[in-house]
């Protein structure tokens, strides 16, 4: 990772922000579907800062500018950014939010702006409110996105990849269905339509996939569901004969700059009463249109603003978040697989690094990686970018090693591997840390209290209506007892063959986990971990899904919870300090052992290397 000089695209944004009397802009990462992840012509806040994870927000004024950042890339930003920028390390004491930074600035009746396509309406009137109070001017949204005018013709073009279908085989249900599912929540709300902006919700409802974000099987497209219509607002070059053809007179296509158009159509034709494209039964007609609290700024005052508009967590994204049977016996499936690809490789590399003397870097270890799993049944692709990295690179959270730029990896400190991929039947995300060498002593003991909080989550029990945020504390206990912690969520919803990270449900201290209780179908990522900056980091993944729980009791009549794990990776020998394990979490673990055994041996009937190191590394405790 290197310093990015952006002295040259400040300048000519401050240019263009006189021009339309703008004193602060913002850049958030977002695009116009409030993706976590983004396709490479959305990258604006990367363009201008330097900065490239996944997560973070620009605020640039005339004379300063300012990149916050949660702890997952502190040390990140602090490589790229060059000296024009203010780091912002969110969640630490006394440090701003871009929010707070933005409305400082303002001061005096500034005008603030941002492009109202990629802010939603809840995050827009939070930020007028406290501009407000510290005396700041108006925030405007500006029509014409400032950082895209900077970047002219070198920016990316808009993807245009091709949508598939799904097979009810692996979604499980069928887009009728869901759809019927999606109507009675509108009949519930007495709503005359919801217009859906979230791409995974889109692909997800109408069982379609795409590829027009890296590592995201989605596709550019909003839709617009009604108690009789439906209509999916993409581009028609990317649908197939078969898409159609899936989609039959159940689904019109509209183009997908229409949707804007449409919206401020559907809002006048509501209001007046009148009959029309998506017009709505009088019914429904006192009522407002549903969008997603992730909804673009922009879409709700097209379709009127707060009067005409309820912003909702999306009906679609809780069920989304609950997978049916198919789905669930697919991530088992993937995981099996998926786990055999890394055992696999695993072994690969400690034969090279070990027995060859071999000198392999980051990248080229990620892409054997790839090789290995691209051979394994229904592999589309990867879930995101490898993050392969070896010493002080394992503390850099979210490292993304770069050919030319990246370590070469030494058998002589930790190696930590985060990867996934996506297959036809789920999305796979494991982490695991190991050591080919000698570890320290300091290693192995925070590795151990890692596993601890791994598995003290993997075995939680607890009442239907209990949150993600109420269970983090399992993860980090043992840490906390040493007054060590981590920087990042201890769990992310995952998608099934769709976004890695997947929404509303986790598991951390962000005030949205207190929120949205678990429930038995969601899968989630059970990931603690510790760094020290500069020397190493350590991080355990294991995905686990929520399932109904036998207990001898049900206080209050509750159903309880529990987890069952999927991933089938063992667990780094040389990192585990046995002198930190109860009998119980040996226990665990030797029972760990023999089911990933049980469940990748077979895959190696003729791979002596393989047999012999997945031998060695499930022997019992």
């Amino acid at each position: 990772m290197e310093t990015v000089d952006s002295t040259k695209h400040l300048a000519q944004l401050r240019g263009l922000m006189k021009e339309n009397q703008v004193d602060i802009y913002i850049v958030p990462s977002e695009d116009s579907h409030q993706s976590e992840y983004i396709a490479p012509c959305d990258a604006r806040r990367e363009f201008i800062s330097g900065f490239s994870g996944s997560a973070g927000c620009a605020v640039i004024t005339l004379e300063k500018a300012s990149l916050a950042t949660d702890g997952r890339y502190f040390n990140q930003a602090q490589k790229q950014l060059d000296g024009n920028w203010e780091l912002l390390k969110q969640g630490l004491q006394d440090v701003p939010t871009w929010q707070e930074w933005a409305a400082e600035q303002s001061e005096g009746g500034k005008t603030v702006g941002v492009d109202p396509t990629v802010i939603t309406a809840p995050d827009a009137r939070k930020l007028m409110e406290k501009i407000k109070k510290k005396g700041g001017g108006d925030l405007i949204g500006v029509k014409d996105n400032l950082i895209d005018l900077v970047w002219g013709k070198e920016r990316p073009p808009r993807p245009n990849e091709k949508v598939k279908v799904l097979s009810k085989d692996f979604a499980g249900k069928s887009f009728d269905d869901k759809l019927e599912d999606l109507r009675k929540e509108l009949d519930k709300k007495k709503s005359p339509g919801f217009i859906i902006s979230m791409l995974d919700e889109i692909a997800w409802l109408f069982n379609l996939r795409g590829n027009d974000i890296p590592y995201n099987p989605v596709f550019f497209s909003y839709a617009l569901v009604t108690p009789t219509t439906a209509t999916l607002y993409v581009n028609s070059s990317k649908l197939s004969s078969e898409v159609h053809s899936h989609l039959g007179d159940t689904v019109a296509v509209r183009p997908y700059e229409k949707i804007f158009e449409d919206s401020k159509v559907l809002s006048a034709s509501h209001s007046s009463g009148e009959s029309g494209k998506g017009a709505t039964s009088s019914k429904s007609a006192s009522k407002k249109f549903l969008i997603s609290t992730k909804a673009s700024w922009a879409l709700g005052l097209e379709l009127g603003g707060e009067e005409k508009v309820d912003e909702v967590r999306s009906p679609i994204g809780d069920a989304k978040a609950i997978k049916n049977e198919i789905e669930l016996e697919g991530m088992r499936q993937c995981h099996i697989r998926d786990g055999a690809a890394l055992i696999e490789y695993f072994a690969w590399l400690e034969e090279e690094l070990v027995s060859r003397k071999s000198e392999l870097d980051e990248v080229e270890a990620a892409d054997k990686l790839e090789h290995i799993r691209s051979k394994h049944q229904h592999f589309v692709g990867l879930s995101f970018d490898t993050i392969s990295s070896t010493g002080a690179n394992a503390a850099v959270i979210h490292y993304k090693p770069e050919k030319g730029n990246c370590s070469v990896i030494d058998p002589e400190e930790v190696y930590l591997c985060d990867s996934g991929a996506q297959y036809l039947d789920g999305t796979t995300d494991t982490t695991r840390t190991l050591h080919f060498g000698e570890p320290t002593t300091m290693e192995r003991k925070a590795y151990t209290l890692v596993l601890k909080g791994n598995i003290a989550l993997d075995k939680a029990v607890f009442p239907k209506g209990t949150s993600g945020f109420a269970l983090d504390t399992l993860a980090r206990q043992f840490l906390w007892e040493e007054g060590l912690d981590y920087r990042h969520g201890t769990g992310h919803g995952v998608g099934s063959y769709l976004n890695v990270h997947e929404g509303p449900i986790g598991i951390g201290t962000r005030i949205q986990y207190s929120e949205v209780s678990l429930s038995a179908g969601n899968v989630l990522s059970d990931e603690p971990g510790y760094y020290e900056d500069g020397n190493f980091g350590i991080r355990i993944e294991n995905m686990i899904m929520a399932k109904e729980a036998k207990t001898n009791h049900k206080f209050g009549d509750k159903p309880y919870l529990s987890f069952e794990h999927v991933t089938v990776v063992p667990m780094c020998r040389k990192l585990i300090d046995e002198d930190f394990l109860t009998d119980l979490e040996k226990e665990w673990l030797n029972e760990y052992h023999k089911e990933v055994w049980e469940k990748t041996s077979h895959f190696f009937k003729n791979d002596s290397r393989t047999l012999d190191w997945l031998r060695r590394e499930t022997q019992p405790f």
